[in-house]
């Protein structure tokens, strides 16, 4: 399977971006979705996931309520809808495919190549 992430960008504290994950080849390996973040000297953490099939998500606590995570069978494309973004959102974010909805990173078998978001004060 091979992930394809865009969408990232320069916004102000405040603003909104949307952030897209294309996915092609064997997608059917991948029941679940997911986005990661990494910012500078942290390890890479869990943003938001969402199954394919039932469209049921999860969120990490710092995003709920602001970030929105859906997806688009037909196109095999799963999107990250974020809004009020925060100067600590700042990172790069992956999107993943996996079998296991797990917060670790390690769990997912499936990576995208990144998208930088930048988050002004």
């Amino acid at each position: 399977v091979q992930l394809q992430a865009s969408g990232g960008g320069l916004v102000q504290a405040g603003g909104s971006l949307r952030l897209s994950c294309a996915a092609s080849g064997r997608t059917s390996s991948n029941s679940v979705m997911g986005w990661f973040r990494q910012a500078p000297g942290k390890e890479r953490e869990f943003v938001a996931r969402i199954w394919w099939s039932t469209g049921i998500t999860g969120y990490t606590d710092s995003v709920k309520g602001r970030f929105t995570i859906s997806r688009d069978n037909a196109k095999n494309t799963v999107y990250l809808q974020m809004n009020s973004l925060e100067p600590e959102d700042t990172a790069v974010y992956y999107c993943a495919g996996g079998c296991a909805a797990s917060y670790s990173a390690n769990a997912w078998r499936s990576w995208g190549q990144g998208t930088l978001v930048t988050v002004s004060s």
